[in-house]
Formats: structure tokens, sequence, C-alpha cells
């Protein structure tokens, strides 16, 4: 059975220096693009797993209807991975369906709206629709560790510090 060593929330998805010190991670040996878009373009889809190649692990690029299949029919068959996905709501979808996790980083989400969104870290954006997400995620469906973090080396936030930012 595979297991979710991480997961991320990052419009970004893979990139740069934080993809390399993330797939380093104990235990680690793929990575899951979970994106409808990214996985329906062929161009996007071989440019997410070259990128993802240059980390040493198998990147796998599906949508999110692909991988609630993929964990369903062969609970993500030995991959422990790194699953990154643009946005909370697809990670909530996930989760809600049965796909475990313990550990969510969210890296980077930028403005949508400015009449709803909250900046809560340097680089996150979230409206109260996503805070109640992640508040249900970590109560009911035991993501135990939600925290803000752009970059291994920045400093962490808390989902309690995010939280308290829109009264939950």
């Amino acid at each position: 059975m595979g297991v979710i060593n991480l997961a991320r929330v990052d419009e970004r998805l893979i990139h740069g220096q934080v993809m390399m010190t993330l797939s380093q991670k104990n235990g680690v040996n793929s990575i899951f693009v979970v994106d409808d878009v990214v996985a329906k373009d062929k161009f996007m889809r071989e440019l997410y797993k070259s990128a993802g190649g240059r980390t040493g692990q198998k990147t796998i690029v599906i949508t999110p209807d692909k991988a609630k299949f993929y964990w369903d029919e062969y609970n993500f068959k030995e991959y422990n991975c790194i699953l990154i996905t643009k946005t909370i709501s697809v990670i909530y979808d996930l989760v809600t369906h049965g796909v475990p996790m313990k550990e969510l980083n969210i890296g980077g989400i930028a403005q949508k709206d400015p009449e709803k969104d909250l900046l809560v870290t340097k680089s996150v954006y979230l409206n109260q629709s996503d805070a109640e997400k992640l508040k249900d995620l970590n109560e009911n469906y035991g993501v135990e560790d939600i925290y803000f973090q752009a970059t291994p080396s920045a400093p962490k936030s808390t989902l309690k510090e995010v939280l308290a930012k829109f009264n939950l």
C-alpha cells in the first residue's frame, strides 16, 4: 500500500529548489501532480513529468478523478509520494473521498478575489471557504499537521495562527 508522505498545495506545482528539497524527504519515491488542466494537456503533462524527473523521483500527472480511482483500486501501489495540487479544494475533495494524508503543507496561493481573499502569509491568500475546509480536514479527517511554508527554509505558520485571522 502506498503512502502520502507529504501533501502540498502550491499553484506552481513542481518548481526549483523547493521540490528538490522536499523530494529528498525520507521514504519518498514519487511525486503525484493532481490537476485537471495539467493532466489533460500533453505538453504541460510532459513538462511537469520532466521537472519532477530532475528530482530523481518518478512523477505521475493525473486528474483528481484518476487520483481517487488510483487510490480506490490500488491504494497508490507501493508509491511513497509527495502529492501536489494547485488548490485546497482538490486536496479537500481527495481527503473527503478517502485518500488519507497526515501532513499538509500550504506553499503558495495567489489572490483571486480582492474582496474575499485574505493574505495569511507572505505567499498565501485564503478565503473563508478554504479556511473552513482546512479546519474540517484537521478536525474531522485526520490531517494532523497543516502548516503554511513557501520554502523549506522559510518560517512555518500554523493552522491555528491562520484560522485566527478568520475567527475560526
